[in-house]
């Protein structure tokens, strides 16, 4: 199917869903905690679920550069939601830790998050979940493979 209209493509319609969805997270976040965004919760999180993490690592599953992720973590450091200390093998590297009001954030906003998802994905039937989950991956994989 060809359109003349690039914004007439699913691709998109992806994008801009990936893009309303992140606007209502944070302006539910905002409510509760008004000096984090969406990005910096997703740091907690997964330092949160696993703390030895690296940086790089946490930037992939962002979708960040390590500049950004740098910039994020820095921003995150000068917020007290975490602490940066060196490596004791490794001294060019950082330990990301989690200060508590870090922990306390986490806490604060996982009703939000569950809520998020759950606005989002209102109506749907966890079979439509599924395959939608299946029709992503697949377009990723399309994308990988070139």
């Amino acid at each position: 199917m060809v359109h003349k209209n690039p914004t007439g493509t699913v691709l998109y319609t992806i994008e801009q869903t990936i893009k309303e969805y992140r606007k209502i997270c944070q302006k539910n976040i905002e409510k509760i905690v008004s000096d984090i965004t969406v990005d910096q919760c997703l740091v907690l999180i997964i330092l949160n679920e696993n703390a030895k993490i690296a940086q790089i690592e946490i930037a992939k599953l962002i979708f960040k550069d390590n500049a950004s992720i740098t910039r994020i973590i820095e921003l995150m450091v000068k917020k007290d939601y975490l602490i940066r200390e060196v490596n004791a093998i490794d001294k060019r590297k950082s330990n990301l830790i989690i200060t508590q009001k870090g922990i306390q954030t986490i806490e604060l906003l996982k009703p939000v998050i569950a809520q998020n998802r759950k606005t989002a994905l209102n109506d749907l039937s966890l079979d439509e979940i599924e395959f939608l989950d299946k029709i992503l991956h697949k377009i990723i994989s399309n994308c990988k493979t070139l």
